[in-house]
């Protein structure tokens, strides 16, 4: 069995400085274009009637952030969400002693600021643009009265935070038996694959991660992921095609997460 992953070679981006500027709202089918990412894709929108979809494109609203840019953060009230429409945006938190900490990196299609807009409460995370981004934003209000107006888009958002449940749920499991740093590596490249789901019993994921991305995340080294990726193709648990990373031995890889 054999699973294709997609990694994006470290680049350097030109740093931007131009403020954010609120655009008019995306036409219906951009913000459908948007849709793509794994937690949106045919759940929120997908099965909507068009005139539903417009009622969802009114109260949205279009804006740009350049890289650096901040659009919340952690403990801050939640009165909006957001839909990635293009570019990265890191979530990270703050540990106990101030250091901030890389929890994942959203892209395109992912609806961010969720859970605390929902809830009413705060942002629990602070999202921060990796580059130019563009996104859709929606206030609390409308939004709320959107789901209590359309119960389809309401059991989308309740799949959406289940799967954040459960994402989180295995994040702490992690760190409850994090071990070498081989098997954290392990770890998320079988983690990355499967939650992309599966097709023909196979494993298919892209990323566009940096080895600097991924070792913030798992809590190692830049060097450290760049050996191990180095040592994976060595031992054939990976092959390296050009930008593609292919896991030829997934039964191996799993092997090191159980030692």
């Amino acid at each position: 069995m054999m699973s294709r992953v997609r990694i994006v070679p470290e680049v350097k981006r030109r740093k931007k400085h131009e403020p954010a500027v609120p655009k008019t709202p995306q036409p219906l089918q951009a913000i459908a274009s948007s849709l793509a990412g794994p937690f949106l894709k045919e759940r929120l929108l997908g099965n909507l009637p068009r005139p539903v979809l417009e009622g969802f494109e009114a109260i949205s609203s279009s804006q740009s952030y350049p890289k650096g840019a901040i659009l919340f953060v952690e403990g801050q009230e939640a009165y909006r969400v957001f839909i990635l429409s293009s570019g990265r945006v890191k979530l990270t938190t703050a540990s106990a002693d101030g250091k901030s900490l890389l929890l994942r990196i959203a892209e395109p299609g992912e609806m961010i600021g969720l859970p605390g807009t929902i809830s009413g409460k705060i942002y629990v995370l602070t999202a921060e643009a990796l580059e130019p981004v563009q996104v859709n934003v929606i206030s609390r209000a409308p939004f709320m009265e959107f789901l209590r107006e359309h119960g389809d888009a309401a059991l989308g958002v309740a799949e959406i935070l289940n799967e954040i449940y459960h994402a989180t749920f295995r994040e702490l499991q992690h760190l409850a038996h994090s071990g070498s740093a081989a098997e954290k590596l392990a770890r998320f490249l079988l983690d990355a694959a499967a939650s992309r789901g599966s097709s023909n019993d196979a494993l298919h994921t892209r990323l566009t991660l940096t080895h600097e991305e991924i070792a913030e995340i798992i809590g190692v080294a830049r060097e450290t992921v760049t050996r191990l990726f180095a040592s994976f193709k060595r031992e054939h648990l990976i092959e390296l095609q050009g930008s593609k990373l292919v896991i030829a031995d997934k039964a191996g890889l799993e092997k090191l997460v159980r030692a």
